[in-house]
């Protein structure tokens, strides 16, 4: 069966459903229209799934553990504006007028056919990604740094970042695990005849972290002295 899915994207669905037989319906219906579907496993922590997985579309239960549908369509809704389809038996006017108050973009009402499901899946994608399209957000230890608007969402407050601020994490973001040099940090700095000196450099390090610590993320940077700096083990 071919996939719906225009040019060559192979398309990448998140699924978050915790009954878990539902769950591997669904996965094993849309597989085989060519999608890559990854059921959520960590339903405590769902936006940090989405930001590792980074995917086109999300099919969200509303009647979850922890925090329902609703609250991590909130979530997502801050740093990206991914399709998300709620998937739910919950399927009275209340629940639909709330799902699309949140910033869902369709409803699909347990039970249903798989194939009214995959046909929403398709046109969505279809909708959305006239060309290839990308989510635009990283994350590292529950931290998300969108790219889109240049902030760092912590504990689901938003951090806005200077210019300076951005490019600092976005490399090190890149790099999580691994130490980066403050030669390779100026380098990226370097925005046309603007050149970031050492000091200068120092002083944009010394107001990152203060924000950081402000916002409950004074650990994320380490420094590995005479080298760089490091974010992860």
């Amino acid at each position: 069966m071919n996939s719906g899915s225009d040019s060559e994207v192979k398309y990448r669905l998140l699924l978050v459903e915790d009954d878990a037989v539902i769950a591997r319906e669904i996965k094993l219906h849309l597989e085989k229209w060519g999608y890559e579907v990854r059921c959520a496993e960590d339903l405590g922590n769902v936006l940090s799934e989405f930001a590792a997985y980074s995917p086109h579309l999300v099919l969200m239960d509303i009647g979850l553990p922890f925090f329902n549908g609703y609250y991590w369509c909130s979530q997502i809704r801050q740093v990206s504006q991914v399709p998300i389809i709620f998937v739910s038996s919950a399927g009275d006017h209340m629940n639909i007028v709330m799902a699309v108050n949140m910033g869902g973009d369709d409803f699909v009402v347990k039970p249903f056919e798989p194939e009214v499901l995959s046909a929403k899946v398709l046109a969505i994608l279809r909708r959305t990604y006239a060309f290839r399209g990308q989510t635009n957000v990283m994350e590292w230890g529950g931290l998300i740094l969108n790219l889109a608007d240049a902030s760092l969402l912590v504990e689901g407050q938003k951090l806005d970042l200077t210019k300076n601020e951005f490019r600092i994490l976005q490399l090190l973001f890149e790099n999580a695990g691994k130490t980066v040099s403050r030669e390779a940090i100026m380098k990226r700095l370097w925005d046309n005849d603007c050149f970031v000196d050492d000091n200068t450099l120092t002083v944009n390090m010394t107001r990152l972290r203060k924000k950081l610590e402000v916002s409950g993320a004074g650990k994320l940077i380490r420094t590995k002295k005479g080298v760089g700096y490091i974010i992860g083990d």
